[in-house]
């Protein structure tokens, strides 16, 4: 499970098994967690987490959606 970044109390991870989906990323934060779509930043599904913490997610990714994509064709070669 490929850790990408940590901030503000959020974890946004790719699990290592996925890589036959379009690109996207996990995040947790306390007991929730949510899955972004990356192209276009779209969110998946999310379970536990608050509308303001989902923008907050949100915003991260696409603050660091370079690196998750890089980070993306690293892990999965694709």
């Amino acid at each position: 499970m490929p850790e990408l970044i940590r901030a503000e109390g959020f974890v946004f991870f790719f699990y290592s098994n996925e890589g036959h989906e379009p690109m996207h990323v996990h995040t947790r934060r306390g007991g929730g967690f949510a899955k972004f779509w990356i192209e276009p930043l779209e969110l998946e599904f999310a379970c536990g987490m608050k509308t303001q913490e989902l923008a907050r997610a949100e915003q991260l990714i696409a603050d660091n959606a370079d690196l998750i994509r890089r980070r993306w064709h690293e892990v999965f070669g694709t």
